[in-house]
C-alpha cells in the first residue's frame, strides 16, 4: 500500500473519530520529518480536532500556527475546530 495525503488523512480522521490526539499528532510528526508526503488541509483540520476532543487546546493552537508557518490553507473548518478547542478549555 502505497501512503499518500489521502491515507494519512484517514488515519488521522480515524484518531479523532476514537479520541486518539496523541496518535494523530504521531502521524503528523511522523510525515513531516519523513517529508515523503504534503499534508493538507483536511490533515491538520482532523489533527485539530482531535486536539479538541482531547482538551488540548495549547495544540490545537499549535498546530493552527504551524499550519500558517508551513502556508497550508486554513479554511472555516479549521477555524472552528480551534475555537471549539478553546472552548473546551
Amino acid at each position: 500500500v502505497e501512503l499518500d495525503t489521502i491515507t494519512y488523512n484517514t488515519a488521522v480522521s480515524a484518531c479523532e473519530k476514537d479520541g486518539e490526539w496523541d496518535q494523530a499528532l504521531r502521524f503528523l510528526v511522523d510525515v513531516l520529518a519523513s517529508a515523503s508526503v504534503e499534508l493538507d488541509t483536511i490533515t491538520h483540520n482532523a489533527a485539530i480536532s482531535a486536539c479538541s476532543q482531547g482538551c488540548e487546546w495549547d495544540q490545537a493552537l499549535r498546530l493552527l500556527v504551524d499550519m500558517a508557518s508551513a502556508h497550508v490553507a486554513i479554511d472555516t473548518i479549521t477555524y472552528n475546530a480551534a475555537v471549539s478547542a478553546c472552548e473546551k478549555a
